[in-house]
Formats: C-alpha cells, sequence, structure tokens
C-alpha cells in the first residue's frame, strides 16, 4: 500500500478505471457473441451486427481494445 498521497490517488483512479475497462469489455464480448450465436442458428442479424460493431468500435475508441484486434472482431 503506498505512503504517499499521490500514489494513494493514483490506486484510486487506477480501480475506478480498470472497473469501466472492465464493463466495456464485457459489453463487447457479450455483443459479439450474440451476433456469433444468431448466425450460427440461422436467425436474421442485421440489428446484431450493428450493435456488435457499435461496441466494438467503443471499445477500440477508448483504448480498450488495439486497432487491429478491434478490426479483427
Amino acid at each position: 500500500m503506498p505512503n504517499i498521497k499521490s500514489a494513494k490517488k493514483r490506486v484510486l483512479v487506477n480501480d475506478a478505471n480498470r472497473l469501466e475497462n472492465i464493463k466495456v469489455k464485457k459489453a463487447y464480448r457479450e455483443a459479439v457473441k450474440a451476433f456469433e450465436t444468431a448466425v450460427a442458428n440461422g436467425e436474421n442479424a442485421e440489428e446484431l451486427y450493428k450493435k456488435a460493431v457499435s461496441e466494438v468500435d467503443k471499445a477500440w475508441s477508448k483504448g480498450v481494445l488495439k486497432k487491429n484486434t478491434a478490426s479483427r472482431k
């Protein structure tokens, strides 16, 4: 545990950022998985595709995903 005041603040900020990154990752993974299962079941998945692309783009813009990873997804 840090002793310096600014280091304590950084720990709090890092924890908050980590939790936000986890939320973003979970959202894009769920969207991609929902789209892939819909395609596998032969359903019409246009809306799910748009949502998945949107979530991946959001994750990329927030720095959670790298550019090539986002394009691959």
